[in-house]
């Protein structure tokens, strides 16, 4: 049976990967809330259609589960009134919507901690208030900060940059609401997350790949031997839909990547000999200064999610740099 899921950041990269995963499903009602400052109308119809419904004197229109693949609300998730107009007869609510930049939350730390911790207090307000059932929370690694890897759910965070601590205070939210109120919240603490739809994000397999394509030399942080764990969009988004369905996982935290680590250097050499066999030769490769707040290794041991959650990645770097590489490519035209 469907579900009505109300998608905060719905016109973004997951959020639309995560819409044409339901939308090939059947029988679900989607309701996305953004404020177009990075996804667009036309990302969101590359994947579905949907109607559009004026934020401003709002009330959702009754619609037969399924038969209105989308709807989508321009509007802001500071805006709590919004998010208690939005919200009722929804049955769980996937919150996406976040500054997700490491480098703006050092030049900005207050505007990072506004929006995405009293953004996400107001999708949990509301989904207290309109008694929805399950919050799914978007987060990452960097709560954890610096640490000796694997990263798992039971280490104590230390965040080192002020993006990471407003998304450890999410996650503290999420466990309040659970504990205190019953909603069954869920925290995915994504790796980074590549894959086709990338088109606007800054993160480092999408900005190596449009450098690339667009004869600019790739610029890596320090020595690059700094360490991440690259998770493919397929994978995560089979993630999410298992957070918001699974029984039993209210109030946990789950590592969402691959268990395996790689440098910053060793994607580049993943990337090349791709580029290469799609025709894009003589990338040049240059060091820059290390970024303050940036972490020196970061990869997952994501043993809990495999028990509890039943999920399990299925898509090896090489493959899914490969399907990015053709999907940038496919764009380009």
């Amino acid at each position: 049976m469907g579900l009505t899921w109300l998608i905060t950041g719905g016109c973004g990269f997951l959020g639309t990967s995560l819409i044409s995963r339901l939308v090939k499903e059947g029988g679900h009602t989607i309701r996305v809330v953004d404020n177009l400052s990075v996804g667009s109308r036309h990302d969101l119809a590359s994947v579905c259609e949907f109607t559009e419904i004026e934020s401003h004197n709002m009330t959702i229109p009754p619609s037969t589960r399924g038969s209105v693949p989308c709807q989508l609300i321009v509007g802001d998730i500071l805006d709590e009134n919004l998010a208690l107009k939005v919200t009722p007869g929804v049955d769980v609510i996937v919150h996406l919507a976040a500054n997700t930049g490491l480098a703006p939350s050092v030049d900005n730390p207050r505007m990072d901690c506004v929006t995405n911790v009293i953004g996400t207090l107001n999708y949990l307000e509301a989904a207290r208030q309109n008694k929805i059932p399950r919050f799914v929370f978007a987060s990452s690694g960097a709560p954890i900060g610096e640490c000796t890897p694997p990263i798992h759910e039971e280490m104590v965070p230390h965040p080192v940059s002020p993006y990471g601590a407003s998304k450890l205070a999410g996650e503290g939210y999420c466990s309040a609401y659970f504990r205190t109120y019953g909603i069954e919240t869920v925290a995915l603490r994504f790796g980074n997350v590549y894959g086709p739809g990338s088109g606007h994000k800054s993160s480092v397999v999408a900005k190596f790949i449009k450098q690339s394509l667009n004869g600019e030399t790739l610029e890596i942080y320090g020595d690059g031997k700094q360490t991440r764990d690259f998770v493919y969009i397929d994978d995560l988004i089979q993630a999410i839909g298992l957070a918001a369905t699974q029984s039993s996982v209210g109030g946990d935290v789950f590592q969402i990547a691959t268990a395996k680590e790689t440098t910053i250097g060793e994607l580049v050499e993943t990337l090349l000999p791709i580029l290469s066999e799609a025709g894009v030769e003589g990338v040049n490769v240059h060091h820059t200064a290390q970024r303050l707040g940036d972490v020196k290794r970061n990869y997952s041991d994501t043993t809990k999610a495999q028990q509890k959650l039943g999920w399990h990645v299925q898509t090896t770097l090489a493959t899914g740099i490969k399907q990015t590489v053709d999907w940038f490519l496919s764009m380009k035209g």
